[in-house]
């Protein structure tokens, strides 16, 4: 069985991670037979928003707790993750991701991606291994992987620095799946673009799909050599 490292960041789409992206991640790997295991930063989310009345809130709350109103209780921190033990890796979107463990929301084109994360795209880039992001999180994985090409669905300000990154951006609809083979990391839109919640739960479905192709291809190589 196929095992995925799903990283949050919180709990929400405006403070942490989308709600929708993250079940619906967790259900596609789920229903496609593999398995995951949830991983969070252990740090204080950048802000907390009151997602009713859009506007911030007087107080913190810590990435990792809140990440574990979406997993049961069931997540672990990143210091507990090793690449040698996963096959994949996934990330969710949402604003609060583009805060929390990538800067882009508040720095603009100078983002800087959180060091532990970095560290852990790059062991999974090196060993090979799929790399899923969804929504905004393709931007963060053009900062750390040269050259990478990825989908922001049809934003331009999002596309364009994807390409002054040194990446391509390829614009999408929904229920497509950007494959970039040679860095093994696959992309889809979300809510990038308007979208239904089912439109969310099909792309999550596509881009597991996508990802277990990948493993089991690179299996049947390894096999034949």
């Amino acid at each position: 069985m196929k095992k995925f490292a799903l990283i949050l960041n919180g709990c929400g789409s405006m403070d942490g991670s989308e709600i929708h992206e993250s079940v619906s991640a967790m259900y596609a790997i789920d229903k496609h037979g593999a398995e995951y295991r949830i991983f969070a930063p252990d740090m204080d989310q950048y802000e907390v928003i009151d997602h009713r009345s859009k506007t911030p809130m007087p107080e913190k709350r810590n990435c990792l707790t809140e990440a574990a109103r979406i997993a049961r209780g069931n997540v672990q921190p990143l210091s507990a993750l090793h690449a040698e033990d996963f096959d994949a890796l996934l990330f969710p979107g949402g604003s609060g991701s583009a805060k929390n463990i990538f800067s882009y929301l508040y720095e603009g084109e100078h983002f800087h991606v959180n060091e532990d994360i970095a560290a852990i795209i790059r062991a999974f880039h090196r060993a090979g291994k799929p790399i899923g992001a969804m929504c905004i999180a393709p931007l963060m994985i053009a900062r750390v992987i040269e050259g990478v090409t990825v989908t922001m669905g049809q934003h331009a300000p999002t596309s364009k620095l994807v390409e002054q990154l040194g990446g391509h951006a390829l614009p999408t609809r929904h229920g497509e799946v950007i494959h970039d083979l040679r860095n093994k990391v696959f992309s889809v839109p979300c809510y990038m673009l308007d979208a239904r919640i089912s439109d969310i739960f099909e792309e999550a479905s596509h881009l597991v799909e996508a990802m277990l192709q990948a493993m089991n291809e690179t299996t049947d190589a390894s096999k034949g050599q």
